[in-house]
C-alpha cells in the first residue's frame, strides 16, 4: 500500500504551500505501519506531517514514544478526523472497515470524504498479515475511482484468491452475478491463458495477464511499471456493487 501510495501522491505531497498533512488511520497495536508511512512519504516531501489516529486511547498512549513532531505524531479519533487542526491531503485506512458491516461503509467514506484537502486521496484497504494479499480502493472527494489488487507472485495460485482480502464494499459482493465475481473470474481466466509464459516466471505471465485483461475491454489501469509488481488497477465502476455483471 505504501509503494501505490507512494506513486499516486507524489504530485499532490509536491504542490507548493505548507506541509502536507497525512492520516494513517486506525492503525492498529503498533505504531510500526505509520512510522514505515511517514519514511516512504519523506522520501517525496522532507516535511511532511504524518499521523497515526487510533480510536483506543491504550494505542495512542503505547504508541506516543515513537512520535517525533511535526512530521510524526499520534492523537486519538475516529473517521471523522476531528483531532485533526487542518485537513489531510491523504489517509491511509487499512484493515479498518473490515471490522465494520457493509451497510457502514458509505457513511465512513464520506466522513473522510468531508475532511479531506482540495484534491485530496484516500485508500481504503485489507492485507493479509504479511502483506502477501492486498486490495484497496482509491477515493478522492466525489467517490471511490478504482480498485486495486496486490498479489506477491510466490503468494497464490489463482488471482483470485485474494477475494478473502477484499475491501467490505466487496467482500460479501463475490458472487454471481455481481461485478467484482465477473472481474475476478476474468482475472482468473487470463491467467490461466498465459500458462505458456510460466517457464518465464511469474511476474511475466502477470504482465500478459493484465494486458489480456485490457484486450477484453476491461478498464484497466496504469501499465506495466505497476503490473510488474504484482499489481492492477481497474476502475471502480467496472466492480462496483449492485447491477448485473459487465
Amino acid at each position: 500500500m505504501d509503494r501505490f501510495l507512494t506513486h499516486r501522491s507524489a504530485a499532490l505531497l509536491r504542490r507548493p504551500g505548507p506541509a502536507p498533512l497525512v492520516v494513517d488511520l486506525g492503525y492498529g497495536a503498533a505504531a510500526t505501519t505509520t512510522v514505515e508511512l511517514r519514511r516512504h512519504l519523506a522520501a517525496l516531501r522532507a516535511d511532511v506531517e504524518v499521523v497515526g489516529v487510533e480510536i483506543d486511547p491504550a494505542r495512542v498512549a503505547d504508541a506516543l514514544p515513537h512520535a517525533d513532531p511535526p512530521g510524526l505524531n499520534f492523537v486519538r479519533g475516529g473517521f471523522d478526523l476531528g483531532a485533526l487542526a487542518r485537513r489531510p491531503v491523504l489517509v491511509r485506512a487499512a484493515n479498518v472497515l473490515r471490522q465494520y458491516d457493509e451497510a457502514e461503509v458509505a457513511g465512513s467514506w464520506r466522513l473522510l470524504q468531508d475532511r479531506l484537502a482540495p484534491g485530496g486521496l484516500i485508500l481504503e484497504g485489507t492485507c493479509d498479515e504479511i502483506g502477501r494479499r492486498a486490495t484497496w480502493v482509491l477515493l478522492d472527494e466525489q467517490g471511490p475511482r478504482s480498485l486495486t489488487i496486490s498479489l506477491a507472485f510466490a503468494g497464490f495460485a489463482l488471482p483470485s484468491d485474494v477475494a478473502e482480502r477484499l475491501p467490505k464494499a466487496l467482500i460479501h459482493r463475490n458472487v454471481p452475478g455481481e461485478r467484482v465475481h465477473a472481474y475476478l473470474a476474468a482475472l482468473d481466466a487470463a491467467w490461466r491463458n498465459t500458462a505458456p509464459l510460466a517457464p518465464y516466471g511469474r511476474r511475466q505471465r502477470f504482465l500478459a495477464t493484465c494486458a489480456a485483461l485490457r484486450e477484453r475491454g476491461w478498464p484497466v489501469l496504469d501499465g506495466p511499471h505497476r503490473w510488474r509488481l504484482g499489481e492492477v488497477s481497474v476502475r471502480w465502476e467496472a466492480v462496483a456493487p449492485g447491477g448485473a455483471a459487465a
